[in-house]
């Protein structure tokens, strides 16, 4: 983990002009319009329907970190017929608040995404909506849409079926602090199930640590690489098995909106196997990337270096509207995926539990939705490129602003990656990731470099190597 470091007034001052500038460059919104506040204010107000059904005796809790106000997702869990686990998953219900073609859905389409910075959120929604009267928190009932998914033995999810209803969240739980006591029985089992389900498809969903930079409100900002806790990772398998099973609803319906990733091409592979050797990571040659990438761990230095170099060599993923005659495949994952479980953080989202929704009773899917569905791929990669780079520029700029005091001194350093122009590298403490021109070095090598620069202004640093 990386030091809290306390700015003086000047640097504090200077790295808030930083974050100002990150936003003007980027195009960041720094507010709503008037009219865009106005609606939501007014979309607060909206009653909930007569098709919405009273689920507030359900056990429903919400588990995300401990500051996040802007609540997509509340479960319970319970035991079926069979031995199979029901899974009650409801996501916020984005589109009864929000209408097509209203001022809010407008707004929503020139953002695409909710993008952070240390400092603060730009959201999707005005937090009349995203913090307020959408919000899954556990200060009253709220409407939701209710995605029912069961789970069997060996890890299937399907949907059993999809209603608009009226759920009362008993807690807001936290990564950090939730025992398996505030949780439903069976939470961790659930987990389990879709991680077997997911080691027999062979996929590779590994999540790498994040580097984040974290404020503590008092003038300090700290740049670690958080590792991924056990709740997160359990958390997750409920989202993700929602989302391949109404990627498989949809899929069968002919219609929809899908993330897709490529497999690295066989060249890419071969390099990934120099890298491995490079790390001394035994990967034998008779197994597949996928399978080799089942057994890493994130929190482990080499093994990570290794993970982002996988990453780096699928090109990420993408969305993509359905087509007639063509499997969208995310080859992270194993199988066909959608997303549907983040309405309040992505405008596709919403449309496609508009989609689920309606296919999951029978009824057709709505034109506007189709309609969505042809301009979302452009609108989401154009809002995720933009967010990327926002992320990466005020974690330059923290890593400058951090590292300002410390020009002259050698840090310790793990190369992560090589190419023609020298060597990414990550320093031991901080956490910041950076390049030095150093050659014939390899992935998994310890180095030591020495600070030349650290400009908050240029959100720049540059190191040479020592040894």
């Amino acid at each position: 983990m990386g030091k809290s470091v306390r700015l003086p007034p000047d640097q504090l001052s200077a790295f808030a002009q930083g974050l100002n500038q990150i936003r003007t460059e980027n195009k960041v919104p720094e507010s709503f319009p008037a009219e865009v506040l106005a609606a939501a204010d007014e979309a607060a107000k909206l009653p909930v329907g007569p098709d919405h059904i009273d689920r507030t005796d359900l056990g429903f809790v919400t588990l995300d970190p401990a500051s996040s106000t802007d609540l997509d997702q509340a479960f319970s869990i319970e035991r079926a017929s069979g031995g199979d686990l029901l899974l009650r998953y409801a996501i916020a219900d984005v589109p009864w608040f929000v209408r097509p073609g209203s001022p809010l859905d407008d707004e929503a389409w020139k953002r695409g995404v909710t993008i952070y910075l240390p400092d603060g959120r730009a959201g999707l929604y005005p937090p009349a909506l995203s913090e307020g009267a959408v919000s899954l928190l556990p200060d009253g009932p709220r409407p939701a849409v209710l995605f029912v998914v069961r789970v069997d033995a060996g890890g299937n999810a399907v949907l059993d079926g999809v209603e608009r209803a009226i759920i009362r969240s008993r807690a807001k739980l936290a990564y950090e602090t939730a025992t398996p006591a505030d949780l439903p029985k069976g939470f961790d089992e659930f987990a389990a199930r879709i991680q077997a389900a997911e080691n027999r498809r062979g996929a590779s969903r590994v999540e790498t640590p994040e580097q984040e930079v974290e404020p503590d409100g008092e003038g300090r900002y700290r740049i670690s690489f958080r590792p991924r806790l056990p709740n997160e990772d359990s958390n997750a398998a409920m989202s993700l098995a929602t989302n391949l099973a109404v990627a498989d609803l949809l899929l069968k319906a002919g219609t929809g909106l899908f993330r897709v990733m490529a497999d690295p091409e066989e060249q890419a592979v071969n390099r990934l196997r120099f890298t491995a050797k490079a790390l001394q990571l035994q990967w034998p040659g008779n197994v597949d990337l996928r399978t080799f990438e089942q057994g890493l761990n994130p929190n482990d230095a080499k093994h990570a270096a290794f993970m982002i170099a996988v990453r780096r060599a699928t090109g990420g993923a993408d969305y993509a509207a359905y087509e007639p005659g063509v499997t969208p495949w995310h080859a992270a994952m194993a199988a066909t995926y959608s997303h549907v479980t983040a309405p309040l953080r992505r405008l596709a989202d919403r449309y496609v539990m508009e989609a689920a929704f309606a296919v999951a009773n029978g009824n057709p899917v709505p034109d506007f939705v189709q309609r969505a569905f042809a301009g979302l791929p452009e609108v989401m990669d154009r809002a995720e490129t933009r967010a990327s780079q926002v992320e990466r520029a005020a974690i330059d700029l923290v890593e400058a602003v951090v590292l300002s005091g410390h020009v002259g001194r050698v840090f310790d350093a793990v190369v992560t990656d090589t190419d023609d122009r020298g060597a990414r590298i990550q320093l031991c403490d901080p956490a910041v990731v950076t390049r030095v021109s150093a050659h014939r070095v390899h992935p998994g090598d310890e180095v030591k470099v020495r600070l030349v620069e650290a400009d908050p202004q240029r959100r720049l640093v540059s190191f040479e190597r020592v040894s």
